[in-house]
């Protein structure tokens, strides 16, 4: 009877963590969809090429949850690798779990455009929003909206690239820009960048509350451009470390593999 009995006892303990799990995820957008922007920092082809690997990593973290993902923009680098990159990620949970991945990632590693074989170190930034339907509370204005129109750079057939269906929408008293060039139609751009814009508006409105409250208490903690928030180092070792948790692993090929969840789990246990 024991193995039937420590076979019963992993399996509650498997349902135990799932529903402590589910407990961590009742935040007011956790169970929507997320909608993801990876920008390169500094470092020229360096930084494209580590923002392509990440975007690659998030490819294969939604394959092994079964998740629907979905390219909005895209700009490549000049020699490799993409300048910045924004696709939706649709699923149970999405941006629950996801949000850990916003602030700043840091790649060190030999740089294989280095013909001296220097090591490099490179920066990407992750933003992640929830993909917000329009419920009435932000009104945008025709003319607070700058809209360009441009043609798609990315493969998609004879119409794609010649006719201005891309769509770049600026919201002038945030400077907030969005832009998306995955649909034939401009008017389908259109639509799913004004969706964009209103996500962006409202996660810009929830984190001013966050730090209001937070500064009321003498806590406030932000994740921006310069404070990194994940190491991925290759070269003299190998790990990749979470700095805000301590949560560490020596498997980085997992991890660009899409091997992320014990990261984002050990976030949300302590956030």
């Amino acid at each position: 009877m024991v193995p039937e009995i420590e076979g019963d006892l992993a399996r509650a303990e498997e349902d135990i963590e799932q529903l402590r799990l589910q407990t961590l995820l009742r935040g007011k957008y956790d169970g929507l969809d997320a909608i993801l922007t990876l920008h390169a920092g500094a470092g020229g082809t360096e930084a494209c090429d580590w923002t392509e690997m990440l975007y690659r990593m998030y490819i294969c973290y939604a394959e092994k949850h079964g998740y629907k993902l979905t390219e909005y923009d895209r700009v490549d680098g000049d020699g490799a690798g993409l300048k910045s990159v924004t696709f939706k990620v649709e699923g149970d949970n999405a941006y629950g779990y996801l949000k850990s991945e916003k602030g700043v990632h840091r790649l060190v590693r030999i740089s294989p455009f280095d013909a001296n074989a220097r090591r490099h170190t490179s920066f990407s930034s992750v933003e992640v929003m929830p993909e917000i339907e329009d419920s009435g509370e932000i009104v945008i204005k025709p003319e607070e909206l700058k809209v360009d129109t441009y043609r798609s750079s990315g493969a998609g057939g004879q119409h794609v690239n010649k006719t201005e269906s891309a769509i770049r929408i600026t919201h002038l008293p945030t400077g907030i820009i969005v832009a998306c060039q995955n649909e034939r139609s401009q008017v389908q751009n259109r639509e799913r960048a004004m969706k964009m814009l209103m996500s962006k508006l409202i996660e810009k409105r929830e984190s001013e509350r966050m730090e209001e409250a937070a500064s009321i208490k003498g806590e406030m903690k932000k994740i921006e451009w310069g404070s990194q928030i994940r190491s991925y180092v290759f070269c003299p070792y190998t790990m990749v470390k979470d700095h805000r948790t301590g949560c560490e692993t020596g498997n980085v090929n997992a991890v660009m593999d899409g091997e992320i969840d014990a990261f984002i789990i050990d976030y949300l246990k302590k956030s």
